[in-house]
C-alpha cells in the first residue's frame, strides 16, 4: 500500500499524534496514557504502556487485552486501515522494540515521489518480544512465539517457536 504522508491532512495527524506521544513521555499520568490509548483503533483492557512510546498515527493500531508495552517502544505505523498493526492479547513487548509497517521505495527515482509504502504486522496471542527487537513491515507473528533480544524479524515466524538473531531464525519449537 502506498501513502504520501507529506499530504496536508496526514501530516496533521501525525503531528497531533507525535504530541500526544511527546507529553506521555515527559509525563506519564494516567491521563496522558489515557490520550494515548485514545488514538488507537482498538486497546484492549488492562494495557499498560511505558513511558518513551511513539507512534506516527496510531489510527490503525489494534492492541490486545493485558498486553504490557515496556519503555521506549517505537511503532513507524500507516494511516491505511488494510496496513494495520496488531498486537494480540498477554503480549510482553521488551524495551526499545520497533515495529515498523512503513518504509520507502529502493529505487531512488521512485523515492523521489516521497511516497511511503506500509504493509501490516499482526502479532499473536501471548508472544513474548524481546528487548530491541525490530519487526519489519508484512511480518505475521503467530501465538506464543518468543523473539530473543536484539533480533531483526525479516520473515513470518510460526505459532510456539522461539527465534533469534539477524535475520531472526528458529532454534527451537516451544
Amino acid at each position: 500500500m502506498q501513502f504520501n504522508s507529506l499530504e496536508k491532512l496526514l501530516f496533521e495527524e501525525r503531528k497531533t499524534a507525535h504530541e500526544t506521544c511527546r507529553l506521555f513521555a515527559k509525563s506519564p499520568s494516567k491521563g496522558n496514557l489515557k490520550c494515548i490509548k485514545s488514538l488507537f483503533a482498538v486497546c484492549g483492557e488492562g494495557v499498560i504502556i511505558e513511558a518513551g512510546f511513539h507512534c506516527d498515527y496510531g489510527s490503525t493500531l489494534i492492541i490486545g487485552d493485558r498486553t504490557f508495552i515496556n519503555i521506549n517502544c517505537t511503532i513507524l505505523d500507516s494511516p491505511l486501515p488494510e496496513s494495520a498493526i496488531s498486537i494480540g492479547n498477554d503480549c510482553l513487548i521488551g524495551p526499545n522494540v520497533q515495529l515498523l509497517a512503513v518504509s520507502h521505495a529502493l529505487d531512488p527515482q521512485q523515492r523521489l515521489s516521497k511516497e511511503n509504502f506500509s504493509q501490516p504486522i499482526s502479532i499473536g496471542n501471548n508472544v513474548w518480544v524481546g528487548a530491541g527487537v525490530i519487526i519489519l513491515a508484512g511480518i505475521t507473528i503467530g501465538d506464543n512465539a518468543v523473539i530473543g533480544a536484539g533480533s531483526i524479524v525479516t520473515k513470518n515466524v510460526a505459532a510456539n517457536t522461539v527465534v533469534v538473531g539477524n535475520p531472526a531464525v528458529k532454534v527451537k519449537d516451544i
